[in-house]
């Protein structure tokens, strides 16, 4: 089996023989972080700023000690950066829209009524707050409380759908 144990933080801050971090998924699931001869089970957690959630990401151990920082995906080679991805977007709570049934403002704050794979559901969000454009083309909104939305590609959206969102797109 191997260790889990942590050398102290001098050998985190090393960088590692190859030069690049190896992030791996073993068949049980579980993520580890590859450096040199040393394997560690970890678990991803964000960092702030959360403007910026697919960047500053820590991978923790079982104690959670910071075993990494990964800037962005990118910083990684090919195959540790497709496993990455996959175990960021199941660490993330973003809810998935697939269709936005109403927006109806109010003073200060705009009221959405969406259905999610979930079922239905509502959220608040601020009247100057705007959903961002992802690189897929789906908008990312953030509501009152926090939670993350991922709303539809417009074109790939039902009518109603993006008649309400043109408003918010470029």
């Amino acid at each position: 089996m191997l260790t889990t144990a942590l050398e102290p933080t001098r050998y985190l801050r090393r960088t590692p023989p190859t030069g690049m971090l190896v992030v791996g998924r073993r068949p049980d699931g579980r993520l580890w972080v590859h450096r040199g001869d040393r394997q560690i089970p970890v678990i991803v957690r964000r960092c702030f700023p959360w403007t910026e959630p697919g960047r500053y990401i820590s991978l923790r151990d079982a104690d959670n000690h910071e075993v990494a920082l990964v800037r962005e995906a990118g910083d990684l080679e090919p195959r540790s950066r497709a496993v990455f991805e996959e175990a960021l977007a199941e660490a993330g709570f973003v809810i998935e829209v697939q269709r936005v049934l109403a927006i109806d403002e109010e003073v200060e704050i705009r009221h959405w009524t969406v259905e999610t794979r979930q079922g239905p559901r509502t959220f608040q969000t601020r009247l100057d707050d705007w959903p961002r454009v992802l690189p897929d083309g789906c908008l990312l909104m953030r509501d009152v409380v926090g939670d993350l939305y991922r709303l539809p590609v417009l074109d790939q959206s039902d009518a109603q759908t993006r008649d309400l969102l043109w408003p918010f797109v470029d």
